[in-house]
């Protein structure tokens, strides 16, 4: 399928665990850098690098990305990309993939096949990823968001808990059914520009997950299986430390 789409990199200074966590270096290069290029090399027809912060933006502007400050009011990376989207006056049909700045490895054949999952599927205002999950410490895991899927490949509900739940096998110890959700999401431009006038859900209140706000509001989300798995996001120092590694390991520096 050749699909159309842009990508947006919402990219903050501010961070809890690591300060200033797209401009640390990896290699010699900021981490942002290495996203820019993996959303680049998936086929994009626009890559823009959403931010609030100068900083970020000069040193954008130093690897000579497309780069646009954003208000400094917005609680999430949706609302940057609804910001983006409104600024740019994107047709509303048009396929916007929002690449987080703290992801260096993912796979740029994931940021292409999440934006033709939507635009295959018209009745879908969001498209996202997930892989099966075959370990019970996994499906147990809170850090670790789960979904589950109707017959079609939309979404029935996404969760920190355990599900589906296992009546037989609660502890999950056996190989299961999960579904590990994929952070990677493509939207359309017009639903973008709608987003903003979702009240929030209570379920997404309760989980602190962004996405069940879409499904509470009685819209859909589509999930196909990953083409191949993600790699390693960078959360804390230990994570900045194991991505260099396999950077540099790769040649990919």
């Amino acid at each position: 399928m050749d699909t159309a789409f842009k990508v947006v990199i919402p990219a903050r200074y501010a961070s809890t665990r690591l300060p200033g966590k797209p401009l640390l270096e990896i290699a010699g290069r900021p981490m942002l850098q290495y996203v820019h290029e993996r959303a680049l090399q998936s086929g994009a027809s626009e890559v823009i690098i959403a931010t609030d912060d100068r900083r970020i933006m000069d040193a954008a502007t130093g690897f000579e990305a497309a780069v646009r400050m954003t208000s400094t009011a917005h609680t999430s990376g949706t609302e940057r990309l609804a910001e983006i989207a409104e600024v740019m006056a994107w047709d509303e049909q048009a396929v916007v993939v929002n690449v987080q700045g703290d992801e260096p490895l993912i796979p740029s054949a994931l940021i292409r096949q999440v934006a033709e999952g939507l635009a295959s599927h018209p009745a879908a205002s969001v498209a996202t990823l997930a892989y099966p999950l075959h370990r019970g410490a996994e499906v147990a895991d809170p850090h670790i968001v789960k979904v589950v899927l109707d017959k079609d490949g939309y979404a029935l509900y996404f969760s920190r808990a355990p599900i589906p739940c296992q009546r037989d096998d609660p502890s999950g110890t056996d190989t299961v059914a999960a579904l590990r959700h994929i952070g990677l999401y493509a939207y359309r431009a017009g639903f973008l520009r709608h987003y903003k006038d979702l009240e929030p859900s209570p379920l997404e209140e309760i989980e602190k997950l962004e996405q069940l706000r879409v499904l509470w509001h009685g819209m859909k989300i589509h999930v196909e299986m990953a083409s191949e798995m993600p790699g390693h996001g960078v959360d804390t120092a230990s994570d900045l430390e194991r991505v260099g590694k396999i950077l540099s390991a790769n040649g990919d520096s």
